[in-house]
């Protein structure tokens, strides 16, 4: 438990100085040999604390009357906290293995210090609890401006969404219908013991099915041959959305991992150029691809910068999913909580605009754009798609078909959050 314990407080501590979680997390798990149960106990972790930070440097102010001034003991402290709260191993256990955790990074004379917050938190527990109910940061575990935001722009909803977004995400599989029907991979799970259901939509006959318990993608049948994809349910709504023909030409503005890119390639004979302005990211989109067994166009361009890229001859469909707050999808990127500030969403925002001026150039008259975020905040949703109108006097909004909230896709148990807005050009 203490390697799991320290790699995880390394990596908090990381993403607390502003480095991403997975970067972080994976450099650690790179720089010394683990066994496989101690990586995912260290990934739990790591997961767990960020998720419940809010909640936990709560506690720890409530429980040492100077906070630590070492940023590692504080790490480790809290990280010892998550497991304690919410994890399963025996109370004396965490105590014990963290308490020799702090030892080996910190130093001896600091056990005592750690093992006395430890053990009065076990004490002190109800009544931290009781009291953190008051405090909405402690509550959700977001920052203040975050909660503030949400409550502002969608009211009595608000709470819910901030919950949901500290809950383990669902693993969701897109089945690919050229090579088997959702029901028919269905049975093909039960056959090799694995619980699955299929995820409803009120608006769209997705093949997404849902795994009762998470897996790697290693175990499931036929990933290899490109059978299923693993895609979030809201995620899979962009492709069907664009209303893709055989024979139309595609851009996919944005490309990188490739779930949507392959996804369109699945659901027609289509011709499509795969954009993406990092060169590793593009590369993923074309090891998805080649799993698939599709091909694209690839070109490691900057959307906006249309001189490096266009030809110059226009194109039936562009999806944009464009770079954004990433706060639909905070439950499966806890860190994002505690990276962003309330300012990054103007340069998000101008980085939108930008993407969709320059975007909305390649569309043949009477083809469509469908812009996607997987942000729930109003600026780079409704508000970024009026004043997108305002600039575009040939663009039409057609009427959402994503849910009944005009293209905003709230986080649920099935799906993360998601905004699609489908225009067309007159």
């Amino acid at each position: 438990m203490q390697n799991s314990q320290q790699a995880a407080a390394t990596t908090i501590q990381s993403v607390l100085s502003g480095q991403n979680m997975n970067v972080a997390l994976d450099t650690v798990l790179r720089s010394t040999p683990f066994a496989e149960g101690e990586r995912a106990a260290a990934r739990a972790y790591s997961y767990g604390t960020l998720r419940h930070l809010g909640y936990l440097r709560f506690a720890l102010a409530r429980l040492a009357s100077r906070p630590p001034k070492d940023p590692g003991l504080r790490s480790l402290l809290l990280v010892a906290l998550y497991q304690l709260e919410f994890g399963n191993a025996a109370n004396y256990t965490v105590v014990d293995q963290a308490v020799e955790s702090v030892s080996a990074v910190c130093g001896r004379p600091l056990k005592s210090f750690a093992n006395a917050v430890l053990r009065a938190y076990l004490r002190k527990r109800k009544e931290i609890a009781d009291a953190a109910i008051q405090d909405d940061v402690a509550r959700f575990s977001y920052p203040r401006w975050w909660i503030d935001k949400l409550r502002s722009q969608l009211g009595g909803q608000a709470d819910a969404i901030l919950s949901y977004g500290n809950l383990h995400p669902p693993m969701t599989l897109r089945v690919n219908r050229r090579r088997i029907e959702p029901a028919d991979y269905l049975a093909l799970l039960a056959d090799n013991g694995l619980s699955a259901t299929l995820v409803d939509s009120a608006n769209v006959n997705l093949a997404a099915i849902r795994l009762e318990k998470p897996m790697s993608v290693e175990k499931l049948p036929g990933f290899a041959e490109g059978m299923v994809s693993v895609q979030d349910g809201g995620a899979q709504l962009s492709a069907y959305l664009l209303d893709l023909q055989a024979g139309q030409t595609v851009v996919d503005a944005c490309a990188a991992p490739g779930g949507k890119t392959g996804h369109m390639l699945e659901l027609a004979d289509i011709s499509l150029t795969a954009l993406d302005k990092d060169s590793q990211r593009l590369k993923r989109v074309g090891e998805n691809l080649d799993r698939l067994g599709y091909d694209a166009q690839m070109q490691c361009a900057d959307a906006a910068d249309l001189d490096t890229w266009w030809d110059g001859k226009p194109v039936d469909r562009v999806l944009l999913d464009a770079p954004c707050s990433a706060s639909g999808v905070v439950r499966r990127h806890p860190d994002i909580k505690w990276l962003r500030r309330e300012k990054d969403i103007q340069g998000f925002t101008r980085q939108q605009s930008r993407l969709l001026d320059a975007m909305w150039k390649v569309v043949t008259g009477g083809g469509k754009l469908l812009y996607v975020t997987c942000s729930v905040f109003r600026e780079e949703n409704q508000d970024q798609v009026e004043r997108f109108l305002a600039r575009h006097a040939n663009a039409r909004l057609l009427v959402p078909a994503a849910d009944s909230e005009g293209g905003l896709l709230l986080p649920a148990e099935d799906h993360d959050g998601f905004y699609h807005a489908l225009f067309q050009k007159a």
